[in-house]
């Protein structure tokens, strides 16, 4: 299809060294290569990005001869996928980052609404959010066997960090640790916290199954009494579309995109950082299967609106053809 691969590593933090050969691969390939649009996804990319494009004035800074726009170079669309650290280095990093994008991005896409929020706030001219597909979920062939013994499964996935707040999570459990029987408590995903969480759950007495990576999430859903999501800050998180496409109950922290992907029927929605309040959303959905079918049956209404992959890249697409209303030579991505 025309189609060419060239891959420009981009470290996920400062990298001086790394950074500078980034900007100089990125500036040969725009002088080899006629490009409408250079789409970066991430704010370190963005602004390496701008540096490569270097002064060069923009789609909204173009001349215009006639009705026809005369453009000095690509646009530049970056989609932003993250919200700021909490460290505060890296915090003013991102800041600098967050600015340098704002101010030199023809376009700017955002993965939550309150990233759309900030990023206009800094003064970004053309924000939108993005489009993320939902990721195809094939049908178990049967719920997971995770040694329940006929308790209540509370499930929750992902890379095991302080932004997930798995450690919220233990701190709910400890809510129902006298129940008899102890609802099982199951965690899918590594990383660099696995250790310190499974420690903090010997510590709390919480009974829990940490099972690392898997890659059969479909029927660790299909076991799930309730799928908790207790993030501190999401955007638009695969593991919950999956979880509304699977029709699992859902209990999340209301933060980031949460809500824009559930609605306000689709989940039962707490404040972030709240371990009380998280327990009892739970609790009250374990408690009661009325609730537990209504919410199933929101979350599957709900995944019928979700996008597909086929949408996303149409509105990419959509985006693509604004900045260079003139036939498109070719897009760098």
């Amino acid at each position: 299809a025309g189609v060419v691969f060239e891959p420009v590593e981009i470290a996920d933090r400062p990298r001086p060294v790394a950074d500078a050969a980034a900007i100089r691969r990125l500036r040969r390939l725009l002088k080899r290569t006629q490009l409408d649009v250079v789409h970066a996804h991430g704010l370190r990319a963005g602004a390496l990005a701008a540096l490569a494009l270097g002064a060069r004035p923009s789609a909204r800074h173009s001349e215009r001869s006639g009705s026809r726009r005369v453009r000095h170079g690509p646009a530049l669309l970056v989609t932003v996928h993250n919200a700021p650290p909490v460290a505060a280095r890296a915090a003013a990093i991102y800041a600098l980052l967050e600015r340098l994008v704002a101010r030199r991005a023809d376009a700017v896409l955002c993965v939550s609404p309150d990233l759309s929020a900030r990023m206009r706030r800094l003064g970004a001219r053309d924000v939108a959010l993005a489009v993320v597909p939902a990721p195809a979920l094939a049908a178990p062939a049967a719920p997971a066997e995770l040694g329940a013994a006929g308790r209540q499964v509370a499930l929750a996935a992902g890379r095991l960090t302080g932004q997930k707040g798995f450690d919220t999570l233990l701190a709910a459990a400890v809510h129902w640790r006298d129940r008899q029987p102890q609802p099982l408590l199951v965690v899918a995903g590594d990383g660099p916290l696995a250790g310190e969480l499974a420690g903090l759950a010997r510590e709390l007495g919480v009974t829990a199954r940490f099972l690392g990576d898997c890659d059969d999430v479909p029927a660790l859903l299909a076991a799930a009494d309730v799928f908790v999501l207790p993030s501190r800050w999401e955007g638009q998180p695969l593991i919950l579309q999956e979880a509304l496409r699977a029709a699992r109950p859902i209990v999340a922290a209301d933060v980031g995109g949460v809500s824009y992907l559930t609605g306000p029927d689709a989940a039962l929605l707490v404040p972030p950082e709240d371990p009380a309040a998280l327990a009892e959303a739970v609790l009250r959905v374990l408690d009661d299967q009325d609730l537990a079918a209504r919410l199933a049956a929101a979350a599957l209404a709900r995944a019928a609106r979700l996008p597909s992959a086929a949408e996303a890249a149409q509105a990419a697409l959509a985006v693509y053809r604004r900045l260079a209303p003139a036939p498109a030579r070719s897009t760098a991505s």
